[in-house]
Parts: C-alpha cells; sequence; structure tokens
C-alpha cells in the first residue's frame, strides 16, 4: 500500500506535471516543424537523403509516428498521464482544501487570535450589544455570519476557493477533447481549378458534402503582388443537385455543417495555348522549386517527332509566360490573351493561365468540448482572483473588550483596511 500511496504522489506532483507540460510543447514543436498527415512515400523520398536536422531519417520519422504526432500513441499518452496527474492533485490536494476553506472555523477563546494575520483588543463598555451591531453591519457588507452566544464568525468571498478545482477540470476536458478531435477530426487539403469538385468522405467512406469551387480570385496591390485570395464554392449535400454558395478566404475561413473552409494556399494549374493551328489545348503545370519559390512550367516539343523542346515559365496568372529554349536562352514572352508568337518556327498563343485555390478543410467534432474547456478555465481563473476574508468576534462583558481576528488567503490589505471602520463601530459610546 505503500508503494501505491508514493506512485500516486509522484504521480500528482508538480514537477511531473511540469515535465509533462514541457514534453507535450516540444512535441507540439515537431508537429509544427515537420509536415504533418503527408504519404509515407514522400516522407522516405524528403528524409531518405536529407535526414531530418541531420540525424532522423525517413524510415526512423515514419517508425517515431512523426509524421501525425498528434494523434500519435505517445503523445495521447503523455495527454492521458497530464490528465490523470491533474486528477489525482485534485482529488488528494485541491478538495481536502475546499473542504477545509468551506469549513466553519470556531474560535472559542481570545488567545486562539495570536496566529491571525490581524488581531485586536478593542475596550468597549457594552461588548455583547457591539457584537450585535458588527454582525448587523458585515452582513450588510456581504459578510455570511456565523454567530454563536458570545461571539461570531464571519467569511466573504469564500467562493474563491471553488476556483482551483473548477481551473483542473477545465483542464482534463481540454486534454480529453484533444484527445477526442486528434482521434475523430479530418483534416484534407485539396487543390482546386474553377469547375472542379472533390467529395469529402466521413471515416466511414460516406460521402459527407461534395465542394465544387465555382471561381478563384487573386487580389494583388499595384506592384503586383498578391494581397488576398477568395474562393466561391457551392456547397452541395449528399442528394442535392445544387448547394449553397459560399466564399472563403484568407483570415475569414468558412463555415458548413461542423466544417472549416479555410483558404490557405495557391498555385497555377494549367496554361490554356494553341500550338500552330491546332485546337485550343489545357497542359498542366507543375513547380519548378529549382527556378523560384513560386515559378510553375512546363516543357513543350516544337517538333512532331518531339525534338526541340522549350520551357515555359511563369509567376502568376496575369503573366508573362517566358519561353526559354534547352541552352536556358530566352526566346520570347507570351501574354494571356496577346497575339500568338513564333517559337522555333512554330507560331504559339497563350489564351489564359489557369490558378487553382489551396483549401484546407477541417472537421473537429472536440472543438465544442474545447471551447467548453477553455470557458470553464476562464471562470475558475477569475473565481481564483477572489480573495477569502474571515474574520472573528469575541465579546468580554466581564472585563468590557472585544477580540477581534481575521485572516484573508490574498489582498490583506484589503481586509486591514476595512478594519478602522469595525473598530469604530466597536468602540462608539
Amino acid at each position: 500500500m505503500s508503494i501505491l500511496r508514493r506512485i500516486i504522489a509522484w504521480t500528482s506532483s508538480l514537477k511531473v506535471a511540469i515535465i509533462l507540460l514541457l514534453l507535450i510543447a516540444l512535441a507540439s514543436a515537431l508537429g509544427t516543424a515537420i509536415p504533418q498527415g503527408n504519404s509515407i512515400e514522400s516522407y522516405l523520398e524528403i528524409y531518405g537523403t536529407h535526414p531530418w536536422l541531420g540525424l532522423i531519417d525517413g524510415n526512423t520519422l515514419i517508425n517515431l509516428q512523426l509524421d501525425h504526432v498528434y494523434s500519435s500513441n505517445w503523445f495521447l499518452g503523455l495527454l492521458g498521464w497530464l490528465g490523470i496527474s491533474l486528477v489525482i492533485c485534485s482529488w488528494r490536494r485541491q478538495w481536502p482544501i475546499l473542504e477545509a476553506a468551506l469549513r466553519w472555523v470556531d474560535y472559542n477563546e481570545p488567545k486562539q487570535f495570536s496566529k491571525l494575520s490581524i488581531a485586536k483588543t478593542i475596550p468597549t463598555t457594552k461588548p455583547l450589544k457591539k457584537l450585535e451591531q458588527l454582525s448587523a453591519h458585515l452582513a450588510q457588507q456581504g459578510w455570511t455570519i456565523k454567530s454563536t452566544p458570545g461571539r461570531l464568525a464571519a467569511r466573504k468571498g469564500a467562493i474563491g476557493r471553488v476556483g482551483p478545482p473548477i481551473i483542473h477540470f477545465g483542464l482534463v476536458l481540454l486534454l480529453l477533447g484533444s484527445a477526442f478531435g486528434a482521434l475523430k477530426g479530418q483534416q484534407v487539403e485539396k487543390f482546386l481549378a474553377p469547375g472542379r469538385s472533390f467529395e469529402l468522405l466521413n471515416q466511414n467512406g460516406v460521402n459527407q458534402i461534395t465542394m465544387r469551387l465555382n471561381e478563384f480570385a487573386i487580389d494583388r496591390d499595384p506592384a503586383g503582388r498578391p494581397e488576398q485570395f477568395r474562393s466561391t464554392l457551392e456547397l452541395i449535400e449528399p442528394g442535392q443537385k445544387k448547394g449553397e454558395i459560399k466564399q472563403a478566404s484568407v483570415n475569414h475561413p468558412l463555415r458548413f455543417n461542423g466544417i472549416t473552409v479555410y483558404q490557405a494556399d495557391w498555385s497555377l494549374t494549367a496554361l490554356t495555348l494553341q500550338l500552330g493551328k491546332s485546337p485550343k489545348l489545357q497542359v498542366p503545370l507543375k513547380s519548378f522549386p529549382e527556378l523560384g519559390e513560386q515559378i510553375w512550367g512546363m516543357v513543350i516539343p516544337t517538333k512532331p517527332n518531339g525534338a526541340d523542346p522549350v520551357l515555359f515559365t511563369v509567376a502568376n496568372e496575369e503573366g508573362p509566360i517566358q519561353v526559354f529554349d534547352e541552352n536556358g536562352q530566352l526566346l520570347a514572352s507570351l501574354r494571356p490573351g496577346g497575339a500568338a508568337k513564333e517559337i522555333k518556327g512554330l507560331p504559339i498563343r497563350i489564351f489564359d493561365v489557369l490558378p487553382a485555390s489551396g483549401l484546407l478543410l477541417k472537421r473537429d467534432p472536440a472543438v465544442p468540448i474545447v471551447y467548453a474547456s477553455f470557458a470553464i478555465t476562464l471562470i475558475g481563473g477569475a473565481l481564483s482572483v477572489l480573495s477569502t476574508q474571515q474574520l472573528w468576534a469575541i465579546a468580554d462583558p466581564e472585563n468590557e473588550f472585544m477580540h477581534l481576528g481575521g485572516l484573508s488567503n490574498r489582498n490583506l490589505a484589503g481586509l486591514a483596511n476595512e478594519i478602522p471602520s469595525l473598530v469604530k463601530i466597536i468602540s462608539s459610546n
């Protein structure tokens, strides 16, 4: 039994809680630094030749579950351990403290006041009558009174002692909500071109909603730098042909039926062009990070046999589209909607550059739980700020004295400032 008590005491200790919080913070930092939720192949490809921080290769990263930190077994274990620590701490410490704080303490001898923060002996001709006046005054000032013949006990702000257990309950609820959200939540990132759609499925593979991108707009400043991105989406519920039209933009997410859609990114997805006398062709673009941070391009042969390829590059949907030969020599600069230009004997015309909206979709059924935990924790914190003040008074009719004692868990100066008015009531004729 003694070993079990030691384990319980160690689990609920402040040192263990601090260590757990540091480990959770470190794990959260790892989840921020390492991209989460990508395919296993991408981690093996990226970190296979270039280990993360030079230490963790792709296989190790997968084995340590660093590709999905927040839903990993060890991270959820840390949250569970911290939750158990808070529950045991509340059970062993907070509830006994609360019970002791709400229990009336009865001092029946003046010498017991010597250990209190405030202790005064006040001469008065009618101690018992002044005790009644003091009781009425304290009740008028919001104190709770417990009277006994010849003495009284009073307290104010006792509800503040309820704050710490409420905070612990809010934190435990937050941990439960975080774990539930990590296990049951969904997160999907999609790049959509205007006119395209995709179905968001639940964990059972059933379609929850179909999202179609009707329009994607990029607002730019006079220098051509992007300032805002807007996606106009049609949200079609299962069994419906048409849906509700809503808009998502940066810092203004779209919320619908428990799903939150963030405007997270953008890209260029295709060029619409004409080669010679061909019909309009829509050719997909791909990112070229080796050419710049936001450069997209494609390679097209200029001869029927696939010879003389040229590289098209573009940085934004307004162009220009630059054309390079295989030696990196700039051959031409084309504008969407402009006239055709002959490149290596082949007339090429660009009609438009098709942008794509990068949407991040999140569905977290634990959001109400997390918000409720925040509210509960804030309420507990507000209550904890309240000071609990206690007063005792003992009448001594034989010696014509009133003995007054006081105690406060915080803001002792505030209680001390009230004492002169109480002394005035007791000593007045």
